[in-house]
């Protein structure tokens, strides 16, 4: 559906302005057919990439910082995050034998299971994104990279 239709808008400030606004809409229905894909597995969007994160390193533990460094969204909690993971059995938290102050974050069997469990119904809503060849994707990747600076 083009911008215009989306939002009842005929009009923009200028072509730079529309794009903008284009990502943000765009933006936002993404995050909408994520959230209904994650709905019935009780976690957030936020959640499954701390979840993805720690799978990543595993089976090495994380630090809260490395967990906010790699985060797409960078204001989330990361801390909140994690325990609400661990209260769900997702991941540990332990102190560092070598530094008290620093915890480490591992993802769990459980965490594992979900990840599992979710990557068939997040790619088939990520299949929405293949109405653009292959060819399309990167450039839209190229534009949005340096569009980012």
């Amino acid at each position: 559906m083009k911008l215009e239709d989306e939002i009842k808008q005929q009009q923009f400030k200028n072509p730079y302005f529309k794009a903008i606004l284009n990502v943000r809409v765009t933006e936002s229905w993404l995050s909408s057919q994520v959230n209904q894909t994650l709905k019935p597995f009780g976690i957030s969007q936020e959640q499954y990439n701390v979840l993805r994160i720690l799978k990543g390193q595993y089976p090495n533990p994380s630090s809260l910082l490395l967990i906010t460094e790699r985060m797409v969204n960078r204001m989330s909690n990361a801390t909140r995050l994690v325990e609400k993971l661990r209260q769900g059995g997702y991941v540990t938290r332990k102190e560092c034998p070598s530094n008290r102050r620093k915890v480490d974050i591992l993802i769990t069997d459980k965490g594992l299971e979900l990840l599992e469990q979710i990557k068939p119904e997040l790619d088939a809503t990520m299949d929405q994104m293949k109405n653009l060849s292959l060819e399309e994707a990167s450039l839209l990747n190229d534009l949005l990279d340096k569009f980012r600076g």
